[in-house]
């Protein structure tokens, strides 16, 4: 399984999507600092996850997800999420 990720950091209240191929190792390696991108924005919750068979579809996902509509996307699709929750526009 492929997956892609939304992960909101606790400090900023900032968005980080990414893609990875074992979930819970990666949200471990977000949390202890290994990934340069959020080593500073942490700690980090997961809020949001796909699954995918292929890579390539999970990267595609990816992609758009990161995206203009991707993150309008996000903003419908955990609209209660983030009605509960502060969040940061520009991140």
């Amino acid at each position: 399984m492929y997956y892609v990720y939304v992960l909101q950091s606790q400090t900023d209240h900032g968005l980080y999507i990414g893609f990875t191929g074992n979930l819970s190792k990666r949200v471990v390696q977000h949390n202890e600092g290994e990934s340069g991108s959020t080593a500073c924005r942490r700690p980090l919750k997961l809020i949001y996850y796909e699954a995918y068979l292929l890579e390539s579809d999970a990267l595609g996902r990816e992609r758009f997800l990161k995206s203009g509509s991707g993150r309008r996307y996000l903003d419908k699709q955990l609209r209660g999420y983030f009605d509960q929750r502060p969040r940061c526009k520009t991140a």
